[in-house]
């Protein structure tokens, strides 16, 4: 009764180290580290097969590794063709898994199995040479692996080791693993719910960039970096020029591909100032905001999506202003400051019909224009501000 009251706890303590999890990797980490202590193993791995690539990918390697094995490797793969076991049930369609059934009832699922460092001979059940050979390679005297299934579909496996002179795992314990495999295959689904919300929640579902929320969160971060240790922040603020007509014309399908073609311009740019992060506000307005690059850079951009966007098909270019801490703009210390210089200094561009980012603090109207925006009614543009 004690051996069954272990494992229950041992069920309920890895689900809910992954329910605490926050990211694809603590929620990894923590299957790993849950099973290696459930079965009493020294090593545990969690793995992905990757169908259209023919492989089985580690995720995260826990517990004592040996030489050569990363916690989270960028690249440990296995043609899946290593791994007779594998093929048998890659493609197969699964039942849902049930955690708790009577011994000799079907669970719906591929149960775990257990391979020794002594391995039978070559053409018997259960041989497998690969895995075997990397048993004694690593210096472990036996594994139990078990598969994991998620949405009905074999999603990848579960690995967990003891060293030699360990006990050699038995039949209970592959049993107990296929159950670990089931709660760790919960887990994992409840992982990409929540990564799925998060992609949802700060993603424009028709550029594909980040949205507003995305950009007011790390536009906070990325200021108060500035404040404590100086970091230059910048942000480039756009409007796509001739949208409305194109959708007068042309129709809101067309207008939105416009939209999307500015986006993957933007992206483009984007991605010569390391870590930036492209947005869309809202309509027709874009941002890029970048952490590290010195101002010059941050310009250099603008004026190549200035002349790339110039180059859209239907489109009429794009108006662009530049605020970076790197320039004389005075001292930010909020978001809402950068967010109206930037602003202004967009509105300045858009007047003016420059095929060129006006920068903040490299224009003199810039600022007196921040601090004293313009209010009429008919006056569709209102600079943002947030407390």
């Amino acid at each position: 009764m004690g051996g069954e009251d272990a494992r229950l706890r041992a069920v309920v303590s890895l689900a809910q180290a992954m329910a605490a999890a926050h990211t694809p990797r603590e929620s990894w980490r923590a299957a790993a580290l849950g099973a290696q202590e459930a079965l009493g193993g020294s090593f545990a791995a969690l793995s992905v097969w990757e169908r259209e690539l023919g492989r089985l990918r580690v995720l995260v390697n826990e517990g004592e590794r040996a030489h050569g094995e990363e916690e989270f490797p960028e690249d440990e793969t296995y043609p899946v063709h290593q791994f007779p076991e594998i093929t048998e049930f890659l493609h197969e369609r699964w039942g849902s898994p049930l955690l708790f059934k009577s011994p000799g009832e079907g669970r719906g699922e591929p149960n775990a199995w257990v391979e020794t460092a002594v391995a039978p001979p070559e053409g018997d059940a259960g041989y497998c040479h690969e895995r075997v050979a990397a048993l004694r390679r690593r210096g472990r005297g036996c594994c139990v692996v078990a598969p994991i299934v998620l949405h009905g579909r074999a999603w990848g496996e579960l690995y967990v080791a003891r060293p030699v002179g360990a006990a050699v795992f038995d039949a209970a314990d592959a049993d107990f693993a296929t159950v670990l495999a089931s709660v760790v295959a919960a887990g994992i689904a409840q992982t990409e719910r929540l990564e799925e919300v998060r992609r949802l929640a700060f993603t424009d579902p028709l550029t594909g960039l980040a949205n507003r929320r995305a950009v007011d969160m790390h536009l906070d971060e990325a200021v108060e970096r500035h404040r404590v240790g100086g970091s230059v922040v910048s942000l480039v603020v756009c409007d796509l020029n001739g949208l409305k007509r194109v959708n007068d014309t042309l129709g809101h399908a067309v207008g939105d591909r416009l939209l999307e073609r500015f986006g993957s311009v933007l992206s483009l740019c984007g991605a010569k100032l390391p870590g930036a992060l492209a947005a869309r506000l809202g309509g027709d307005e874009f941002c890029l905001l970048a952490v590290g690059p010195s101002a010059d850079e941050v310009v250099a951009v603008g004026e190549e999506l200035c002349l790339r966007a110039g180059e859209l098909e239907l489109g009429e270019g794009v108006a662009c202003g530049v605020a970076s801490t790197g320039d004389p703009i005075g001292e930010v210390r909020s978001a809402r400051r950068l967010f109206r210089l930037a602003d202004a200094a967009q509105y300045r561009a858009k007047a003016a019909r420059s095929a060129k980012p006006v920068v903040a603090g490299r224009d003199g109207a810039v600022l007196a224009l921040a601090e004293n925006p313009p209010t009429p009614p008919h006056d569709r543009r209102r600079f943002r501000g947030r407390s």
